[in-house]
């Protein structure tokens, strides 16, 4: 007779507690944006409110300019999505599929930009704004302007339009396509632009989810090179500013309500693009890096 496995009920106990941990402080989020300022001057912690009110995201809405840093956070991460998706895919196949002198160096050398933290390019990164030529009356060597591209919403965009992790992301997944689609093509006449959009791209849709859903939080989530722009451009702000500003400038008993409905709503866009692309998330975490 076959032996019945046992149950791994400790790996499930495991589980369980550590999803509680994980999710929490999240329900704990969206529990204390409904609470009133009273419940938290009050010596005991409760972790439903006392009465729901709605009054914090009203206010919210009011105080923060909620609309405005909204706009700025959509715009800002979805075009720099975009842009990433485009530029880290053409990269990719270009240093997969096509053979130049050089390749392997190139390749390197965007890995190793990897290595070097954030803040080392911000200085550079905001001359360049600044003195883009022809823009924010800047002339064709970029002086005696206003901000020259610093204060366009176009300055939260570019400085993160390619990224080395998204370019090495596609190109361990193209590596998986077989060079004999690509050649077949080829050898039909096609271009290797039309090889790309065509043939390459629609393979590559379990990446390009994975790579959008990185790249769409880490945008949506900078705070240090908003905060920078937004000393050029009040209106350049986005939610992750909006809500600090908040919470550093007033009383943190009297804006902790509003701070955390304001957490909420900047939440609430992560979690539809993650359930929306969770699926193609888990086939490209899957896929990428095996080399059949």
């Amino acid at each position: 007779m076959k032996k019945l496995k046992k149950t791994p009920w400790f790996s499930y106990i495991v589980i369980i507690l550590g999803s509680i941990a994980m999710v929490f402080p999240f329900l704990d989020m969206v529990m204390g944006s409904f609470k009133g300022v009273a419940e938290y001057s009050k010596l005991y912690y409760t972790f439903l409110p006392e009465k729901f009110t709605f009054d914090n995201y009203q206010k919210a809405f009011a105080q923060l300019k909620m609309g405005m840093l909204f706009k700025n956070s959509i715009i800002r991460s979805v075009i720099t999505t975009v842009i990433i998706l485009l530029t880290s895919s053409l990269a990719g196949y270009a240093l997969t599929k096509l053979r130049f002198k050089g390749r392997d160096a190139i390749f390197k050398f965007i890995l190793a930009t990897m290595m070097f933290p954030n803040f080392l390019f911000l200085i550079p990164n905001f001359y360049i704004m600044v003195h883009w030529p022809l823009v924010g009356g800047n002339d064709l060597l970029g002086r005696d302007g206003y901000g020259g591209m610093a204060s366009s919403v176009w300055s939260l965009i570019l400085p993160f339009a390619v990224s080395a992790f998204g370019i090495f992301l596609m190109r361990q997944f193209i590596m998986n396509i077989h060079d004999a689609y690509i050649e077949a093509a080829r050898i039909d006449g096609a271009s290797e632009l039309r090889i790309f959009f065509t043939l390459v791209l629609p393979m590559t849709v379990p990446a390009l989810a994975t790579l959008a859903i990185f790249e769409f939080i880490n945008s949506w989530n900078e705070f240090i090179w908003a905060l920078l722009m937004n000393t050029v451009n009040k209106d350049l702000a986005t939610l992750p500013v909006g809500i600090q500003t908040l919470k550093s400038h007033l009383d943190a008993s009297l804006t902790k309500p509003l701070v955390l409905s304001g957490l909420v709503i900047s939440v609430l866009p992560l979690l539809i693009i993650f359930i929306f692309l969770q699926k193609y998330y888990i086939k490209g975490a899957m896929n990428t890096g095996v080399k059949e």
